[in-house]
């Protein structure tokens, strides 16, 4: 697949199953072209963005660490074949990460939110949410 390209990586000395990664590039709006320095790299365990031409940047953020996907796609960039997605994360350096008109997103929306799901119930870890409600009978100077 063009620029998304679904790769197979894994050992197939090692026995175990090869994972799913897709890598795709930041592209202009305008004709949808790949002309940026931005290179997404979405895996089972992790998300990687790689930025820039002179100074390299390199973000990860682990997979169980995403709480929420959200995609959107302006007018322009349904005519251009792309979309842009934003997970939501528990990183402290980086609680929203965008992946900004990438081809093929809603199929990358969908492969983040179930390896995120997977990656959370491999680690056995467990997301809750203080949403700030109290009881009608409890007293705040109890909790």
């Amino acid at each position: 697949m063009s620029e998304t390209n679904v790769a197979n990586a894994g050992n197939e000395n090692s026995g175990q199953e090869n994972s799913r990664q897709y890598v795709a590039r930041k592209r202009w709006l305008l004709f949808g072209l790949p002309f940026t320095f931005t290179k997404y790299i979405v895996g089972e365990d992790m998300l990687t963005v790689d930025t820039g031409f002179f100074t390299k940047d390199e973000d990860d953020c682990y997979m169980y660490k995403i709480q929420d996907v959200q995609y959107k796609a302006t007018l322009l960039e349904r005519m251009a074949g792309l979309g842009t997605i934003t997970c939501f994360t528990g990183d402290v350096t980086t609680p929203k990460i965008e992946l900004k008109h990438v081809k093929q997103s809603k199929e990358i929306k969908n492969f983040i939110l179930e390896a995120s799901e997977r990656a959370r119930i491999r680690r056995r870890t467990l997301n809750t949410l203080n949403i700030g409600a109290i009881p009608d009978d409890m007293d705040p100077a109890d909790i």
